[in-house]
């Protein structure tokens, strides 16, 4: 098993929207896209991930309409990305992110 390869409670979806991750501890941000997403997690493509462990506020954008979370870093890999475990999200930004998931099963079904 590759070391950022986790058990996940429900699928992630490669679907790529605006993200950016601000380390709550240091204020540090990083902006970038997701390069998958579900409703507990997201993946990240950065070259200079953040730590494993760290907290962070998570805010993604898609066709004007934004997710925020907080999250945790659950795997880190420099030049490659990061993993984002949500910890807490709002019930409206989990349902919205439902939405997004609808809309990208619709849009891989007509293809």
């Amino acid at each position: 098993m590759v070391e950022y390869e986790i058990a996940r409670r429900t699928p992630r979806y490669h679907f790529a929207v605006d993200v950016i991750v601000t380390d709550i501890q240091r204020k540090v941000r990083i902006t970038g896209r997701t390069n998958t997403f579900g409703l507990f997690g997201c993946g990240m493509n950065t070259l200079e991930p953040l730590a494993q462990g760290t907290s962070v506020r998570v805010r993604m954008t898609h066709q004007s309409a934004e997710v925020k979370a907080l999250g945790m870093v659950v795997y880190a890999r420099p030049g490659v990305g990061m993993g984002i475990s949500f910890i807490e999200i709002d019930k409206k930004d989990e349902r919205l992110l439902e939405l997004w998931i609808q809309e990208l099963m619709c849009t891989e079904s007509v293809r």
